[in-house]
């Protein structure tokens, strides 16, 4: 398999696609107005702590105030509030970077409960962001500080030795476990992440040390700083790319831009000079994306329909409460057997769907609706074919077996708002549903203003502003109708203010408004 990282750098933004055999896998967006935030750490303080719903809100100088769940709250929370004012424990297993060790990518896993009572309203306490703000919710932190390197993560007041699970060889775990025990400073805990396979003791020595540089620096800054301060600014998403993904098993790198190549070459010549060699300057003067064929492939990522090789099709809608797939064969009839066309489409649609829940970077409940199948056998397969491809996804996912109707429901880790959020906004004509109001019931709306209007009034002249899309759809018969059927003269006056399928009425005569007069 050829798996290659594809960098494109404008003036205003970055975007890097990760490929495998030239299908677009993974796809991040960096730029001003969405900075990556997880992984910065901020002196924060207290605002509210609330045993109702086990958590506590922190001010951090945003405008909504951190979460903070009892459940994120620490072992080490009282020590990191000490350094504030003025043994190695031999772990045996480690979750992946991605999970439980890097809690930096979104995931605290103290299991044990807090003692919460410690936790009071005003008191100064050191965060880590563990989720971006998604909507109207802000930020979700949890106050397990920790520090990730290219080969390590460094655990202040930890006290604990992790080797990642995905290195499985019994003698590299404990070589690596053996050189953490040498290398670790007193009061510290230390992840050795999958990338520390095969690597030397200097090369995992000289991150850890880099990582204590950085911790020195964080614990002063914490010390002067009044909160809410921001103590720590985690990599951009294009150098967390490189440093959590850029692995032996990458082949290439091709970045289009001379300062970003020149970045990440000093970068990787620090930290692995053996993947030097994979780094490539791109120096055509056609576009990067469009060489690649990622361009193309980034374009359904913004439909809500997706097409499967066999003629099928998904469509992906989103709710507030949930991600909605639904699964149809389209005119896909290759056998005469419907339970076999199903399981085709649905096999199909599976591993589509896990690709399209990576690429969009979709979290949180997703139900899936297949096409219905009646042998059991064929629903398991359904199943154990999402839960292999769910094997190749970074983020931590719980699917349950399909049910009796058809549906799968899936959740998968949100850290950070979709690519769909993240590059799009809100249509001001539809208010984001898609749909706008049918010219009939415009013409009911008016006119039954209009009836109550009559009543009270003895006007008869107005002026309608609306939006100009509704004022070129109201200038017909039907309108005229209306003027005579309620004796007033009505004139339409364009605002592109105002939404479609809203209406402010106004007197000619004394010029204000009498909309909510009438209402």
């Amino acid at each position: 398999m050829i798996k290659e990282i594809i960098i494109n750098s404008s003036s205003n933004q970055t975007r890097v696609a990760i490929t495998e055999d030239g299908n677009l896998v993974d796809f991040f967006v960096d730029y001003p107005e969405n900075r990556r935030m997880v992984g910065d750490i901020y002196l924060g303080r207290v605002a509210r702590v609330l045993p109702g719903i086990r958590a506590a809100f922190i001010d951090i100088g945003m405008k909504h105030d951190a979460f903070l769940h009892f459940s994120d709250i620490g072992d080490r929370t009282k020590q990191f509030q000490d350094m504030l004012g003025d043994e190695d424990s031999d772990v045996d297993d480690a979750d992946d970077e991605e999970s439980k060790a890097n809690r930096v990518n979104g995931n605290a896993t103290n299991t044990a409960e807090p003692v919460i009572t410690k936790l009071r309203k005003g008191e100064e306490i050191l965060v880590q962001i563990t989720k971006e703000p998604v909507n109207n919710k802000g930020v979700r932190v949890t106050s397990s500080v920790s520090l990730p390197g290219r080969f390590c993560v460094l655990l202040p007041f930890d006290n604990k030795i992790g080797i990642s699970k995905k290195i499985s060889d019994y003698k590299e775990r404990r070589r690596l476990r053996n050189i953490a025990r040498g290398i670790l400073p007193p009061n510290y805990g230390l992840i050795i992440r999958t990338v520390a396979k095969d690597q030397s003791e200097d090369a995992v020595r000289d991150d850890l040390n880099n990582l204590v540089k950085t911790w020195k620096t964080i614990e002063a800054t914490a010390k002067s700083e009044e909160p809410p301060s921001i103590v720590h600014q985690d990599l951009s998403t294009t150098d967390s790319v490189i440093r959590d993904l850029l692995t032996p098993d990458i082949s290439k790198v091709f970045v289009d831009s001379k300062k970003l190549y020149k970045q990440i070459k000093n970068y990787v010549e620090f930290v692995q000079p053996a993947l030097m060699e994979k780094i490539e300057l791109y120096k055509s003067s056609s576009s990067i994306f469009d060489e690649f064929k990622i361009e193309e492939q980034i374009k359904t990522l913004m439909g809500r329909k997706v097409s499967l090789p066999s003629g099928g099709y998904l469509i992906i809608e989103h709710t507030e409460a949930m991600v909605v797939i639904d699964v149809n064969s389209g005119r896909y009839a290759k056998s005469k057997e419907q339970e076999l066309n199903s399981l085709k489409t649905d096999l199909e649609a599976s591993r589509e769907i896990v690709r399209q829940l990576r690429l969009r970077d979709i979290g949180g409940i997703i139900v899936i609706d297949f096409i219905d199948l009646e042998e059991e056998k064929n629903r398991k397969k359904i199943y154990d074919e999402l839960k292999k491809e769910f094997r190749k996804d970074r983020s931590k996912v719980s699917l349950l077996p399909m049910s009796d109707f058809g549906l799968v429901q899936i959740t998968r880790q949100r850290i950070r708002q979709n690519i769909m959020q993240a590059m799009k906004d809100v249509c001001p004509v539809c208010g984001g549903s898609g749909f706008i109001t049918k010219e009939s019931h415009l013409v009911y709306e008016i006119e039954d203003w209009l009836k109550k209007f009559r009543r009270f009034s003895k006007e008869f002249s107005l002026i309608i502003k609306c939006h100009p899309s509704d004022a070129n759809r109201l200038k017909d018969s039907k309108f005229i109708k209306i003027q005579f059927k309620y004796l007033v003269k009505l004139k339409i006056e364009e605002d592109s203010t105002i939404p479609m399928g809203k209406f402010r009425f106004y007197s000619k005569k004394k010029g204000i408004d009498l909309t909510d007069k009438f209402k």
